[in-house]
């Protein structure tokens, strides 16, 4: 990992209607726009969406260092997360995240370990805990051989 503090910048573009044109160095080029529930079109990425899959995409990320940290052995890590926007004291606004985690891991593997390893990832989450709205966590853990399921389902308020 690099020296801290990291910078990250995009730039945005837009008109009076249409998409906004997101682009970073290095990166592909995202179209963006409203969402249905804010009378857009619903079928770009759009402010909400993107918000809600980076806390997807950062709990798999963290996931994986603290997995490869704890030398815990692992196939696939699913993760459905569902954010809700609410309007609270006046102000719209994400009131909480919940994630639904479906991990296989191998035969090996104790479930125990790796519901702790899910939690501890949950916790680290950059983008998660930048954010004020509250995390749910739900695990449900996999055994790949047997191809039976481990009976491993908690939920987990933060």
């Amino acid at each position: 990992m690099q020296t801290l503090p990291h910078r990250y910048r995009v730039k945005g573009a837009g008109r009076v209607t249409g998409d906004v044109e997101l682009t970073a160095e290095r990166l592909t080029v995202l179209q963006s726009a409203s969402p249905a529930e804010f009378d857009g079109p619903g079928n770009r990425w759009s402010p909400e969406t993107l918000l809600v899959g980076a806390v997807a995409d950062c709990f798999i990320l963290t996931f994986r260092a603290v997995a490869k940290a704890s030398r815990l052995s692992w196939i696939s890590l699913d993760c459905d997360v569902t954010g809700t926007l609410d309007r609270e004291d006046r102000v719209t606004q994400f009131t909480r995240f919940d994630l639904t985690a479906h991990l296989v891991v191998t035969a090996a593997e104790d479930t125990d370990r790796a519901r702790q390893a899910l939690e501890k990832a949950e916790r680290n989450c950059l983008i998660s805990r930048s954010l004020k709205a509250s995390i749910a966590l739900d695990v449900t853990i996999e055994i790949a051989e047997p191809a039976d399921l481990c009976v491993a389902n908690t939920t987990l308020t933060v």
